[in-house]
């Protein structure tokens, strides 16, 4: 019984090991990532934006989070330009992110959905076209309420004018639901996308690449 019990803590601590190892070897990756990430923003000229944090360590907690999610979360940016006051440059920037995101979602619905619906001889009339114009435009709406900004950045133009860049880390299953939240609300007023509902909400549901 003893021999079991040193052999099966044996076996623990190679599995602690290779772990640690691993976390190791992970960590090594991310301050490579930072270390270049870094080097590229210096030499453009870009401040932090927003904290009194240092560059590296907002670099760091973003690349972090990132790994610890995995394939559930995403990075959104949202970029900016030739604006004079940093809040409504920010502000830009985060509708741009939105309004980006947006737009992807909305493309491969419609893009899945008509090849889908195409393929099984039903007619994609200007009613579907409408269902995605309002798809689209409220999942702009409903993502914001899913994206955590994670650090901002910001470059004098030097003509008085600033661009910013804002990063977004964004859970896809919160995202997934925001799109879903999106296509019931617009299916209430196209007949033709109520006929279709459970097809339509399948692309909605799938994760799409960004």
């Amino acid at each position: 019984m003893k021999k079991f019990i040193i052999a099966m803590l044996a076996i623990c601590l190679s599995f602690s090991a290779v772990n640690a190892e691993l976390s190791k070897k992970q960590q090594k990756q991310i301050n490579k990532e930072v270390k270049a990430k870094m080097k590229e923003y210096n030499k453009e000229g870009w401040k932090l934006f927003g904290t009194s944090r240092t560059m590296e360590s907002a670099l760091t907690k973003h690349i972090e989070k990132l790994e610890t999610l995995g394939d559930d979360a995403f990075e959104q940016p949202g970029i900016a330009v030739n604006f004079k006051s940093k809040s409504v440059g920010h502000q830009q920037a985060v509708n741009n992110a939105c309004l980006e995101y947006a737009g992807k979602a909305g493309s491969s619905v419609r893009g899945n959905i008509t090849a889908d619906l195409k393929a099984n001889g039903v007619d994609v009339d200007d009613e579907f076209e409408h269902f995605y114009a309002a798809y689209q435009r409220l999942v702009e709406r409903e993502i914001q309420n899913e994206m955590e900004e994670s650090y901002s950045v910001i470059k004098d133009l030097g003509n008085g004018t600033y661009e910013m860049q804002v990063f977004f880390i964004v859970n896809e299953s919160g995202a997934a639901k925001a799109r879903e939240r999106a296509a019931k609300a617009a299916m209430k007023d196209s007949e033709i996308a109520q006929k279709h509902a459970s097809t339509i909400s399948d692309y909605v549901r799938k994760a799409f690449e960004r």
